[in-house]
């Protein structure tokens, strides 16, 4: 915000203080909550008139909707400041589980090993190489912490080198709004060239070593366009290519084995890739197989072959190769066939080996193919949840391939697995300071039975020897949208609670990926409302069975999870104590209304297009916002980002107001606003993040009655 404003918008506050707010008795004693005015705004569709009080709160600028938020921010701070020492105890102990100056595992590309590592008390990863050995000199290539100073927030996206290491493309957003400047650092002399680009994307590197290709994004945030540039040149960039379809966005790549530039249009249900030699910056960009409605392929390389993983042949993908020089349908040849019980999701191509990602019976697997014997085996893994997924491998003729594992006891560990022997070596384990010991915990998977039958899994970490009497403090994470599935990764932070006796636990409920496409199906567009009614047949499942008590059962969710909190709340509101809801999704007909707003038009694909009766109909059946009933609710505690451009402030500012007028009971309810440079994960430097991990621990904790 503009410097003249600041005095507006604090005489603002004092005025809409007295104005938008009244009496609005809760738990926490004489506090007063804001009301927000409400200004009605009318919506006509199919015969059937909305009515939106709160419809004001979308105009950015003007300063009386900073100054509500102030208020509410001020409320949530009073509320909560009971709980700051508890807050200040819970971000020492988490930080005390960081390995504040630290190194990540370095990885080779071209002449040069790549690395970042981190400083204690920097916010930011400093990222750095070496010249042919570990045991070189240091070069400092980009400092995150210098391009922070100044700013509240940085966040940096693309980060390539070009082949020769000569030059480095970055591109950075110092708002949250995931709006990116693109910029080249030229690596001999240090020195940032005047070439860049704004609202960037993708970025890839031609191998002439100058010519750059990049993907910009349209007023909706769409990435629709790609450019070619050539660094040092200061005419037009040339367009490439537009993308005219509304549902689809574009993304430019190269081939791990540097033969090919790939530019991928894709929708949530449909892609198409054109191509080039990555040695010929301007030549003509060929289709590879013409885009054809609810097919997706994603195309690899290696030798004379494209191989693609698609589903044409069924919902959970095949690989299929075919002949450079000739990539369409007629030309493919079957190398895996599509499994109805396993998800292939992805692939890695390297000289003689291939790696295949895959979902089989909820979890993930990576399996290696040797290219020449077509001998395949599948990495084992020791534990019922867990998380892995490559690490950086960017050398193409090697036979060596690192991932990363982890699990919910399980720091992040990389290993290098030795493609030709079939052995994995442990590289590097995160190290979590303060007396970590796994030993404690108990790391469980178990399966809830859907209101229709179906079993949903649930992954559970609790101490080990711990009673399920049904009397202890019950916390449920849950998402359940886009094919996402939600996988156990390592979270030192979650140890302030397990270790205070709380039983930790994620819903895979459907809507996500966890068990292949079909999973995703069965909860998005017109079998939404499965993800919701998945998610609390787990929260009486885990009750039933004794892992903690209602009165204690504290749930959460953020963004598409955000939607679930708000409709879960709606149609079961006893079933949960208290929810924290993060910049949540829960203006659903609104949104999906307005085409000029970031991801709608796309996401019509996975919620529906209101705008046929039908998709309305369903949609407003489990509208968070506009299913808010004159009832009683359970305590809540709701965050946003102004800021935000993947659920714009303005949703849960709504969600709250209206809630606020509607609501019978004095439970708690508060809006947190980040109103500071901040973006849909919230703040972006590493402290920074801690003490927000610390305020929202601290509102659940309290909330299972544990206060220390």
């Amino acid at each position: 915000m503009k410097k003249s404003m600041l005095r507006v918008v604090q005489v603002s506050l004092v005025f809409l203080v007295s104005v938008l707010c009244a009496a609005a008795a809760d738990n926490t004693s004489s506090l007063t909550a804001p009301v927000a005015k409400k200004v009605p705004n009318m919506t006509e569709i199919h015969g059937r008139k909305l009515v939106d009080n709160y419809y004001w709160l979308r105009d950015k600028p003007n300063p009386e909707v900073k100054a509500y938020l102030e208020t509410e921010n001020a409320y949530t701070a009073a509320v909560m400041k009971p709980t700051e020492s508890l807050q200040k105890k819970l971000y020492d102990e988490m930080l005390s589980r960081i390995k504040e100056t630290d190194v990540d595992v370095p990885y080779k590309e071209g002449g040069y090993f790549y690395y970042s590592r981190t400083e204690a008390g920097k916010q930011y990863q400093i990222r750095c190489r070496k010249k042919g050995s570990l045991d070189g000199p240091e070069e400092v290539l980009l400092d995150i912490n210098e391009l922070a100073k100044g700013q509240v927030f940085m966040a940096v996206a693309a980060y390539t080198v070009s082949q020769d290491g000569n030059l480095l493309a970055y591109s950075v957003d110092p708002t949250g709004f995931r709006q990116y400047v693109l910029h080249v650092k030229d690596l001999r002399t240090g020195q940032v060239l005047p070439d860049h680009a704004e609202k960037v994307g993708s970025v890839a590197w031609a191998n002439d070593n100058k010519t750059l290709f990049y993907t910009v994004e349209d007023a909706a945030k769409r990435q629709y366009r790609l450019y070619r540039h050539v660094v040092g040149t200061t005419a037009p960039d040339p367009l490439v290519y537009e993308e005219k379809d509304a549902r689809f966005n574009v993304e430019v790549g190269k081939t791990r084995s540097q033969a090919y530039l790939l530019l991928l249009s894709g929708s949530h249900t449909t892609t198409e890739t054109r191509y080039i030699p990555a040695g010929e910056a301007t030549a003509e960009w060929k289709v590879m197989e013409p885009r054809q409605q609810d097919v997706e392929y994603y195309p690899d390389h290696n030798g004379g072959f494209f191989y693609l993983r698609v589903n044409d042949r069924g919902r959970n993908f095949r690989l299929v190769k075919a002949p450079v020089n000739n990539p369409r349908r007629q030309n493919w040849q079957e190398v895996v066939a599509h499994r109805p019980t396993v998800m292939l999701e992805d692939t890695d191509f390297f000289k003689d080996h291939y790696v295949l990602y895959e979902r089989e019976n909820g979890l993930p697997q990576i399996r290696v193919t040797d290219l020449a014997s077509g001998q395949s085996r599948r990495i084992e893994f020791p534990e019922p949840a867990y998380l892995v997924f490559p690490y950086i491998n960017h050398e193409y003729d090697t036979t060596k391939f690192r991932y990363n594992y982890q699990s919910f006891i399980t720091p992040q560990s990389i290993f290098e697995y030795d493609m030709a022997g079939g052995t994995s070596t442990l590289v590097k384990q995160k190290e979590v300071p303060s007396g970590y010991d796994h030993t404690r915990y108990q790391v469980e998977q178990i399966y809830a039975p859907a209101s229709d039958g179906v079993k949903i899994p649930i992954s559970v970490v609790h101490l080990k020897g711990a009673k399920s009497n049904g009397t202890g403090p019950l916390y449920l994470y849950g998402y359940g949208s886009y094919g996402y599935p939600i996988d156990i990764s390592f979270n030192s932070n979650l140890f302030s609670m397990v270790d205070r006796g709380v039983v930790a636990a994620v819903a895979h409920i459907r809507g996500g990926g966890e068990m292949g496409k079909a999973w995703h199906d069965d909860g998005r567009m017109m079998h939404k409302k499965n993800t919701f009614t998945d998610f609390i047949a787990c929260a009486e499942y885990l009750l039933a069975q004794g892992y903690g008590s209602k009165d204690k059962l504290v749930i959460e969710g953020r963004s598409a999870g955000g939607l679930l909190m708000g409709a879960v709340l709606n149609m079961r509101p006893d079933l949960f104590h208290a929810a924290l809801v993060g910049v949540p999704f829960v203006d659903v007909i609104n949104t999906m209304l307005d085409e000029s707003l970031p991801l709608t038009i796309p996401e019509f694909e996975e919620w529906g297009n209101p705008k046929e009766k039908a998709a309305f109909d369903y949609m407003f059946s489990y509208s968070p916002y506009d299913n808010i009933e004159a009832k009683a609710y359970p305590n809540m505690l709701v965050k946003t980002s102004f800021n935000d451009s993947q659920v714009m402030y303005w949703e849960p500012a709504k969600y709250v107001a209206k809630m606020r007028a509607l609501r019978t009971d004095h439970n708690v309810l508060i809006l947190k606003t980040n109103l500071n440079p901040a973006g849909h994960g919230g703040a972006s430097g590493r402290y920074d993040r801690l003490k927000e991990a610390a305020f929202d621990y601290a509102f659940i904790l309290t909330q299972m009655g544990i206060e220390n």
